[in-house]
């Protein structure tokens, strides 16, 4: 979302630090983390929605999950295609899963020049609805697949990232497309175990 090319999902893994500690024993994981996601964006997706999908996964796929961050962004970055759907970031204990929010005009922007088909073909199980405006070109979205993306696609693929980590598959600068690779597989056997209709809730409601 955000930006320039769909593969904003988890890439440039490696430059990016996170200032969490990790969880003391006992405490319960994941840890969830809320900002303020500001006027301009909304969280589609709530803690208890985002534990349902949790609970639905084998507990091995999950239990070394440490944070689960509902991380604001700016509107600028935003624009500029600066912003990530959504990140794993590991180190120190700790394994954080970053959800970052949708614009509540329910658009995502895709940049001036009109989209490539494999990123419109990306999307299409979710959004098909590509339009223009004076600030370039953007997928509509209705709150209610918004949401159905984030649970069933986006939240798993960081989760694949994650188990692809923590078991160290692929889990190495020379072998990024794999990693990715593993991550979409992942998301294409466990969508349909997990899936499940949801209603929109009211924007921001956590």
């Amino acid at each position: 979302m955000g930006g320039r090319k769909r593969l904003k999902l988890a890439d440039n893994i490696f430059n990016r630090k996170h200032n969490l500690t990790a969880p003391i024993e006992g405490q319960e994981k994941p840890v969830f983390i809320v900002d303020n996601p500001s006027r301009d964006f909304y969280f589609p997706v709530t803690i208890d929605e985002v534990k349902d999908i949790l609970n639905r996964l084998p507990n091995d796929h999950i239990d070394h999950l440490t944070h689960i961050w509902f991380q604001k962004i700016k509107k600028s970055d935003y624009l500029d295609g600066k912003t990530f759907q959504g990140s794993f970031i590991c180190g120190s204990g700790v394994y954080l899963i970053v959800l970052n929010p949708f614009p509540t005009d329910n658009k995502m922007r895709l940049g001036i020049k009109k989209p490539l088909k494999r990123i419109i073909n990306f999307y299409k199980d979710f959004t098909t609805e590509l339009k223009e405006d004076q600030a370039g070109w953007y997928l509509k979205w209705t709150e209610e697949k918004i949401k159905e993306y984030y649970l069933e696609n986006l939240l798993l693929h960081e989760i694949g990232h994650s188990i692809d980590s923590f078991y160290k598959r692929y889990w190495s600068k020379t072998t990024e497309q794999k990693r990715e690779n593993w991550a979409d597989n992942y998301v294409a056997v466990w969508a349909d175990q997990v899936r499940e209709k949801y209603e929109p809730n009211e924007k921001n409601a956590l």
